[in-house]
């Protein structure tokens, strides 16, 4: 599943999300999720990621918020037009569940911003209909 925002904000980011049946363990209660996010710079200036800000929520209404600098021990540069790509993962006590957030950004003038990321889903293959 593939889900893209950019509400308002010169940055586009997309996500596809991957069932990892391998490191799952559902008689344990543990399901295992993969996203590939796409950051796009559709501004005139270049865009430094700071920081990110999750809430993971599972189909029990449990709430995970997941703050840092960075993502995966980076923090990229992104000039006008270009893109960054970069791969994660969740874990959930249930099939079923979203994730949402924010990633703040800082132009090459030094203003921070909040690039959106809509809600998006984490689901067992075969689990909704």
């Amino acid at each position: 599943m593939t889900t893209s925002s950019n509400i308002g904000s010169p940055i586009k980011v997309s996500v596809e999300t991957f069932y990892v049946e391998a490191q799952s363990q559902p008689e344990k209660d543990k399901y295992v999720f993969a996203y590939t996010v796409t950051i796009k710079n559709h501004s005139l200036c270049s865009a430094k990621l700071q920081s990110r800000y999750w809430l993971i929520t599972d189909a029990n209404g449990k709430e995970t918020e997941v703050e840092g600098e960075g993502v995966v021990g980076e923090k990229p540069t992104i000039g006008p037009g270009e893109s960054y790509k970069y791969t994660s993962g969740a874990v959930l006590d249930t099939p079923l569940g979203t994730m949402q957030g924010h990633y703040v950004m800082r132009n090459e003038f030094g203003n921070e911003f909040k690039a959106p990321i809509e809600v998006f889903r984490l689901a067992c293959p075969n689990i909704l209909h």
